[in-house]
């Protein structure tokens, strides 16, 4: 076969398609992130993950070791390396101290190398590390707290709010609780930034919906002593009594409701923030009828059934939707850096924000440009104890709510990174 004879290109040519090959080369490394210049790595050969909860206060049972856990199950199941690097998970408690936390999560990131901080229990620690993070543009994820603060105004886009929200649950238990009749209310609201945002948002829900509120009474965190309290939300005689409190607060409050028989002078407890804990707690003799919103439940499928069984094994409990949240949104984060072959935090975030999540805790979840994780949302009503079959079997579905309906629409949102 002959070839033709190519001619031959002078020293001035060469050095002409040189300069214009390194200015073309220039140029597109100037257009790409910087972190998708590096090649795929991970930093310092480890994936460090980290997690700030209760382990010894009023939220202890509802995240605590029991979320440890979880995140622990996740890195196993992953198979305890991503792109052949081990995978470490630091664990803290932060004594329900918002400065702690901060403290904590600074230390974390700047002398521990921490890649990514996937859970903080409590809202006002979660606020605080939240704007570490943004500080430092490092990833965190939120399992455990409720405030919507954190995909609203305060929206990072290095931040996650995977489980659930003030909002949503707002707006699943107030609505159905109106919509069957419960039209006038009066809170019982832990005196914090997570109980402030849950009672606005229940308020702004049933006044939407023809309901009125009558009144709250404020107490502060960790209470062991609602009596005053539930006297004052008994002599405003509103037919539903809202809890806008969380962990032992709304234990130690539903008891107390029980003892002084609330319940049987007519008047219906709301728990806005409820966990399975919290019934396991209080009982199915104080705590039946009441409606509660939640993001999992652990009788709600096979693969629920699976997973939890296996947590159920490490701990002699069943999981929360919290402890859910907290494997699956390790595992989504694992995923993420195997699939963008890099640790490099917005490299990570842009696969997370891409990827659906499909597993036990959600089906076709989906993170928004604001952070936040929308997925269906469920609400129970705790059954009455002859219909419980064996421990832990204690709610009835009553109604699915959809993603998209159950969280605050884009459009209601005041977080700067959505476009209107």
């Amino acid at each position: 076969m002959a070839y033709a004879k190519m001619p031959r290109i002078s020293m001035q040519c060469r050095s002409t398609i040189t300069r214009l090959f390194a200015a073309s080369a220039l140029a597109a490394a100037a257009a790409t992130p910087a972190w998708a210049q590096q090649p795929a790595a991970i930093s310092d050969d480890i994936v460090r993950l980290g997690l700030i909860l209760d382990m010894s206060g009023v939220y202890a049972d509802v995240t605590g070791k029991g979320s440890a856990t979880a995140a622990q199950m996740a890195i196993d199941d992953f198979g305890g390396t991503v792109l052949g690097k081990k995978i470490d998970l630091m664990v803290v408690d932060h004594q329900n101290k918002a400065d702690i936390a901060a403290a904590k999560a600074r230390e974390w990131y700047d002398t521990q190398k921490m890649d990514a901080i996937m859970d903080v229990a409590g809202s006002a620690p979660a606020l605080a590390v939240l704007e570490v993070a943004r500080e430092k543009k490092k990833i965190v994820v939120f399992s455990g707290p409720g405030t919507e603060r954190i995909t609203n105004d305060l929206c990072s886009p290095y931040s996650v709010h995977y489980t659930y929200d003030t909002w949503s649950l707002a707006n699943t238990t107030a609505r159905a609780t109106v919509e069957k009749g419960g039209k006038s209310w009066y809170f019982l609201t832990a005196d914090y930034a997570f109980g402030h945002t849950l009672q606005a948002s229940a308020t702004e829900v049933v006044k939407a919906n023809g309901g009125t509120v009558l009144g709250a009474s404020r107490h502060p965190l960790g209470s062991s002593d609602f009596a005053s309290y539930l006297l004052q939300a008994q002599a405003s005689k509103a037919q539903v009594i809202g809890l806008a409190n969380a962990g032992g607060d709304t234990v130690n409050a539903i008891k107390a409701a029980s003892e002084f028989g609330l319940t049987k002078g007519g008047q219906k407890m709301a728990g806005l923030l409820l966990y399975i804990n919290d019934i396991h707690a209080i009982g199915l003799d104080a705590a039946a009828g009441l409606t509660l919103t939640e993001a999992f439940y652990w009788d709600m499928n096979d693969q629920a059934r699976a997973w939890s069984q296996r947590y159920y094994d490490k701990l002699k409990k069943m999981p929360n939707m919290s402890q859910a949240g907290t494997y699956s949104s390790v595992m989504h984060y694992l995923k993420a850096v195997q699939a963008a072959g890099t640790d490099a935090p917005e490299a990570v975030m842009k696969q997370m924000k891409s990827m659906p999540i499909n597993d036990f805790f959600a089906t076709n979840g989906r993170i928004r440009e604001d952070g936040r994780m929308v997925h269906d949302m469920y609400l129970f009503e705790v059954k009455q104890p002859s219909e419980s079959k064996r421990p832990w079997d204690y709610y009835k579905l009553v109604a699915t709510l959809p993603g998209d309906q159950a969280f605050m629409p884009l459009s209601k949102s005041t977080c700067p990174l959505v476009k209107k």
